[in-house]
């Protein structure tokens, strides 16, 4: 399920350091003041076997903003969009965003004005072609041409030999993580955009935009819709656009 706030704000504009990184922030916070055990899970332990964290949010988003280059355009009426596969995550979002008329993101102001409930679509045909708002990220074997691993930090782009077999391996971790049929599977990468690095911590994360065509079981296509795709969903990768 999905949370889509609607907002907005006086700026023109977004510093790029604050695109996707207040979203984690803002989640951990209002989890801390309605559901303080759950937040301490999510943040320390995260779920199953895997420790994943399921939640994920978009950048926000302000279809009327004024386009300059190399900014990233705010300003008037905008939305943004929090997701989780586990309903007392969005639960226990909804109540707290409700109490608040003011979003802090990255010390821009946003006024909330509003918030909707998504439902995942059903997804009975068991195949679905999604594209990304956000980059996906995904970290490869950090191996050399010769088998020998190299470094940790091996970030994979979608158009490297890599990216498929840990796209899907990360799909199935998911259904694993909610107790759900992994049978899922990427069938095909019908599109890649641009390369985008953006700094949510320590850091700065590479990856790239996508559409992917997937099939699978369909409570686990709508588990993934609400969550995202590849990993650091929570820091606001990989988030399937609406």
């Amino acid at each position: 399920m999905r949370l889509r706030l609607a907002v907005t704000t006086t700026a023109s504009q977004l510093p790029w350091e604050a695109v996707l990184a207040p979203g984690r922030g803002l989640v951990y916070d209002v989890l801390a003041r309605i559901a303080p055990e759950l937040g301490r899970q999510l943040h320390g332990e995260g779920v199953g076997a895997h420790g994943m964290v399921p939640f994920g949010h978009s950048a926000p988003v302000f279809p009327r903003a004024r386009r300059a280059r190399g900014q990233y355009a705010a300003g008037g009426s905008g939305t943004i969009e929090f997701g989780s596969p586990l309903p007392e995550v969005t639960e226990a979002l909804a109540r707290g965003l409700k109490e608040r008329e003011l979003l802090d993101w990255g010390g821009v102001a946003l006024r909330l004005t509003g918030i909707t409930t998504v439902e995942p679509p059903d997804f009975t045909a068991g195949r679905v072609q999604w594209r990304t708002a956000t980059p996906v990220v995904l970290k490869g074997s950090g191996q050399n041409a010769e088998g020998v691993r190299v470094t940790r930090q091996a970030w994979v782009l979608p158009t490297e030999p890599e990216w498929p077999a840990y796209f899907q391996g990360n799909l199935r971790r998911k259904a694993e993580t909610l107790g759900l049929d992994p049978q899922v599977a990427l069938e095909a990468v019908t599109w890649v955009g641009p390369k985008r690095s953006f700094r949510v911590g320590e850091g700065a994360k590479p990856g790239a935009p996508v559409e992917v065509e997937l099939s699978g079981p369909q409570e686990t296509l709508r588990a993934l819709w609400s969550w995202g795709l590849g990993q650091a969903n929570a820091a606001g990768f990989g988030w399937v656009n609406a």
